[in-house]
């Protein structure tokens, strides 16, 4: 599958913030405006400017809506999920190059708050992925104490965890170890 550079960029931030979602024992990633300056600079996004708690709350909540569409059970309900998601955003597709990066497409107008500018950028980046006919890359880790979301980008669609270093190895490790038990007895 090919994607374009600005949309695969877009993919990992979406991914990074539904990760920042409280879940079980994990607290919010994203718990102040302070983190989700330092989420703005490590993703890049330019033109963030002074962020507030409305900034916070507004960001929380596009991050609810993109883990409805990486829990959407099939490709309709997940477009139904980004044009909602998209045309709240009111987007406004422009042709830009800054920052040393070449020509690609920002979503979102120029005076766009940061909630509206990830929920541009990332909808679309995700309405390619639906419009790929892909919409079943969008998981979730399936180790059962992890759950975070990932795009599958493996060539034959085979990916089950978030990180095969950290949760597919520790299963792997456990699932060995219980083999090694049951031959023992």
């Amino acid at each position: 599958m090919l994607i374009p550079h600005d949309t695969r960029i877009a993919l990992d931030t979406v991914v990074e913030l539904v990760n920042t979602a409280p879940e079980g024992e994990q607290g919010d990633g994203l718990p102040d405006t302070e983190a989700l300056h330092l989420f703005a600079e490590r993703h890049h996004i330019s033109g963030v400017g002074v962020l507030t708690g409305k900034d916070l709350v507004a960001v929380h909540e596009v991050r609810d809506r993109f883990a409805e569409i990486f829990a959407a059970a099939d490709a309709p309900v997940a477009a139904a999920l980004v044009n909602r998601l998209v045309a709240a955003a009111g987007t406004t597709p422009q042709l830009t190059n800054h920052d040393g990066y070449d020509w690609h497409v920002h979503y979102f107008a120029p005076d766009a708050s940061l909630a509206d500018h990830l929920a541009a950028d990332c909808g679309m980046a995700l309405a390619f992925i639906v419009v790929a006919g892909e919409q079943e890359r969008l998981r979730r880790c399936e180790a059962p104490d992890c759950r975070h979301a990932f795009v599958d980008l493996s060539r034959n669609r085979s990916r089950r965890y978030c990180s095969s270093r950290t949760c597919g190895n520790r299963l792997h490790v456990a699932a060995y170890r219980a083999r090694r038990r049951e031959a023992a007895r």
